[in-house]
């Protein structure tokens, strides 16, 4: 099927260059697992040989005068651009239907972090921890929350990737210190590694909204990896409830920070005909340019900055952060490297565990015209299982599952996504499980 009859791409490398590149990789084989292979750029990360619009319109006609350090990265272990895949505009959806290019048809595969997208097509998808990556080139979202994702076929072919374009960058100010990857890779070896793993179950991820169908998937996974000889612990996360409404603050806050530059004048493709309705330079200008899910985010931002609401808002997502932070630290039998510097790699480990397993998405994947019926707050409630490692800048990787068939026709067939969640820099024991998950299913 063609990649423009999906919508999936925004624009697409030349065919002659794609091929001239492809045969220079054939005649220098065994070059590593990236070299000669095609790889999709997300279309919010800048490339300097195609356009980088961050499917906005306000972006339609820009082109970058130079490549992102994961571009440049992925080029030197000799990966080919492909092409840039279409997304939500700037990041800010979960199904790629808010985009200035139209909404990706099927089998999306777009967002930045990764895990939603896998899970809804089938696909691993896998976020690093935040800082590991460097962020130097991406058109940013939210600062504290941003981390460049992958998609792949299996966890071999994201683990490679990962190790291509896992490193510092001195241009990107987010990026951890060579002292602090020493540290996390000096905990890590003190760590005694048995063959049996401990697999947490968060209580507080078996919502009401949960479909039977992804349900039946998360306690098949579960007992795929008991199978193993690994032990299967219950554990609490109680600010999980509050997870989600404090993404939805602190994420638009910081958009509505990172989109004022977007004024046409310093920034983004101008409006055509007279700017500055009642007195605002910029506002045609951003009015055209952002599109609905956008001029929703940087309005709620705004407000939750403003004097009167950041302590009731703002201040309090904050809090909620750490919170939230604070009981993934409380059950990881792995110190969280960043907090605990003096302490050794293991805690007490009776009542720890070593990573998460739980569902990706809460649902079967949604339709189009489902979500055309859905109020923004329900789209929202998509990403409740995603939103807390990404508040705590935790690695997450999602594994496919199907669904299978209830008794006596129940239930539907469709992707689903499990998501294995471990400690700040654990990075390869979620690629770990995940490949267990991956070869037993």
């Amino acid at each position: 099927m063609e990649p423009y009859s999906l919508n999936a791409f925004i624009s697409l490398a030349g065919g002659a260059s794609i091929l001239r590149k492809a045969e220079a990789a054939d005649t220098q084989r065994d070059r590593g697992p990236l070299h000669g292979r095609l790889i999709a750029i997300k279309d919010n990360i800048c490339t300097s040989e195609l356009p980088t619009t961050s499917a906005s319109g306000i972006l339609k006609t820009f082109t970058s005068p130079y490549d992102a350090t994961v571009v440049k990265k992925i080029q030197k272990a000799g990966g080919i651009v492909s092409g840039k895949t279409n997304l939500d505009e700037f990041g800010m959806g979960s199904h790629s239907k808010c985009s200035y290019f139209g909404a990706v048809t099927q089998n999306d595969a777009s967002r930045g972090e990764a895990l939603l997208p896998a899970a809804y097509t089938g696909i691993i998808g896998f976020k690093p921890s935040y800082g590991l990556v460097s962020r130097w080139g991406v058109l940013a979202y939210a600062n504290s929350l941003d981390t460049v994702g992958v998609l792949a076929q299996s966890t071999q072919h994201a683990e490679a990737v990962f190790e291509a374009i896992n490193g510092y960058d001195e241009q990107d100010p987010t990026s951890l210190t060579p002292t602090t990857r020493t540290r996390i890779s000096n905990l890590l070896s003190q760590r005694r590694r048995n063959s049996s793993l401990r697999i947490g179950v968060p209580l507080e991820y078996n919502i009401a909204e949960l479909s039977p169908e992804v349900r039946r998937a998360w306690i098949c996974a579960l007992e795929l990896l008991r199978n193993q000889g690994h032990t299967i612990l219950p554990v609490s996360l109680p600010t999980t409830k509050r997870a989600l409404s404090a993404y939805y603050v602190l994420a638009p806050a910081e958009a509505s920070s990172n989109l004022a530059k977007y004024d046409g004048v310093r920034y983004g493709t101008r409006a055509e005909g007279p700017d500055g309705a009642e007195g605002v330079l910029f506002s045609k200008t951003r009015g055209q340019g952002f599109g609905d899910e956008v001029k929703r985010r940087v309005l709620l931002g705004a407000y939750t900055l403003s004097a009167e609401a950041i302590d009731n808002y703002f201040i309090q997502a904050q809090k909620v952060r750490r919170l939230v932070q604070q009981d993934f630290d409380r059950v990881f039998s792995l110190a969280n490297p960043l907090l605990d510097v003096g302490r050794t790699g293991r805690q007490n480990t009776d009542e720890k565990v070593d990573v998460l397993v739980c569902p990706t998405a809460p649902t079967l994947p949604p339709t189009l015209e489902s979500l055309e019926k859905q109020s923004p707050v329900e789209a929202y409630v998509s990403d409740v299982f995603t939103v807390p490692a990404s508040l705590a800048g935790l690695p997450a990787v999602s594994v496919p599952f199907k669904a299978s068939q209830g008794q006596e026709g129940e239930g539907e067939e469709g992707n689903i996504g499990i998501q294995v969640i471990a400690q700040y820099g654990d990075d390869n024991l979620t690629l770990d499980v995940a490949r267990i998950i991956e070869e037993t299913r």
